[in-house]
């Protein structure tokens, strides 16, 4: 899951940002409100966490100038803004949800837990996929119920593959949801991460339930590859 923070407190930004990479997750931050919309609207995110006090555009024109072009990609207003009105202006003007400051890290993870599910139509933190099991909380995978030893871009592909099991997923794609902006596009980062998670799932299932779809991408499903 890639995510975008949007926070104008450097120390509280990086405090976010590192509890979710901690987490399994890819994250971009930004401080400036002129600069968040520019990466909202060219990149590909799977959650934007955004602050309404911002230098240059606002939260709220961000939002709103955002929702102009985008109305899927989940957002959850963060902010010292506590009175109903705002609550209700942020969901009115298209939040998917709504945090006010200060807030414990954990429960800014559970609602980020909730809305990533929602937007992939999963109800449950617990995602399945053959003999396959990767819990969405503890970020932890298993195979035939033996637990699985990934590293954090191996656990990130594995579960995108399984929110997305049966279709066929490109490495352009795999980029853009599990690495962050940093990543070098000519890098072949993702074959390697590829190639160990097949075969630390091989070892552990007694088959690959990845295909490699040649010039297409990369396929997961319940049966034997």
């Amino acid at each position: 899951m890639r995510l975008l923070i949007i926070e104008d407190e450097p120390q509280l930004c990086e405090t976010i940002a590192e509890g979710f990479r901690l987490g399994g997750y890819e994250v971009d931050t930004c401080g400036d409100g002129d600069e968040a919309l520019l990466l909202c609207t060219t990149e590909p995110y799977d959650l934007i966490l955004l602050d309404l006090n911002l230098p240059g555009l606002d939260g709220m024109e961000v939002l709103q100038k955002f929702r102009e072009t985008n109305t899927n990609t989940p957002v959850l207003i963060l902010s010292a803004r506590s009175q109903t009105f705002d609550k209700v202006s942020g969901l009115d003007m298209g939040a998917n949800d709504y945090l006010t400051k200060p807030f414990h890290f954990d429960e800014l993870e559970a609602r980020v837990r909730s809305l990533t599910r929602r937007k992939f139509v999963q109800q449950d933190v617990m995602l399945t996929c053959g003999d396959i099991a990767f819990d969405t909380k503890a970020r932890t995978a298993a195979a035939k119920g033996e637990s699985l030893s990934l590293t954090r871009k191996e656990t990130g592909v594995l579960e995108y593959l399984i929110l997305h099991q049966g279709s066929i997923i490109s490495q352009e794609e795999l980029m853009e949801h599990v690495w962050d902006s940093s990543v070098d596009s000519f890098s072949n980062s993702i074959r390697v991460h590829i190639s160990s998670l097949r075969k630390k799932l091989r070892a552990a299932l007694g088959y690959d339930p990845i295909q490699n779809k040649v010039g297409q991408g990369y396929r997961i499903g319940d049966e034997k590859a």
